[in-house]
Formats: structure tokens, C-alpha cells, sequence
């Protein structure tokens, strides 16, 4: 991506979801990947596609389960029995 697609997808994703914070961060070397960052973590990746001559732009997030909030203690029980199926 050049430096201008850069600017121009940063700039619809601030908009999109209502963050000056989010950064897209131009690869270090040819080839590497185009990071998403949110206040300088990494959340994920920016790839280019272009198919019969149409553009497109996938945003790929990563989430670490380490950063998920921790499960309602109702949901963290384990599950009991599977019911019986009847012939």
C-alpha cells in the first residue's frame, strides 16, 4: 500500500468507528505487514486485494484471550450431561 492508500483508510476507519486513537502503522520493510494500532498496541493487520481491477481493503483484529475480560461465572461452569437421545 502506498502512503497515500495508508492515509486514506486510517482516516475512513477513525471515522468508521469514532477514534482519532487508531493508527495504521506503514510496514518497517517491503513485504512485512501493515499494522492496526489502537494508542500504539497492535491490534491487527491492513491487506490490499485487488480482483478484476476492483480495490479492496480487509482489516484483520487479533485478540489475545488474555485480554478478554474474564466469563460470567455462570458461563464458566462446565457443562453438564448431554441430554439422551430417545430411538
Amino acid at each position: 500500500m502506498t502512503g497515500a492508500e495508508i492515509e486514506r483508510v486510517q482516516t475512513y476507519l477513525r471515522r468508521l468507528l469514532g477514534s482519532d486513537k487508531l493508527t495504521i502503522v506503514p510496514p518497517m520493510k517491503p513485504g512485512f505487514p501493515i499494522e492496526v494500532a489502537v494508542e500504539g498496541e497492535t491490534i491487527g493487520t491492513v491487506d490490499k486485494d485487488t480482483d478484476e481491477g476492483e480495490i479492496s481493503y480487509a482489516v484483520t483484529l487479533t485478540i489475545l484471550d488474555e485480554d478478554l475480560p474474564p466469563l460470567p461465572k455462570a458461563a464458566a461452569k462446565p457443562a453438564g450431561k448431554a441430554p439422551t437421545r430417545r430411538s
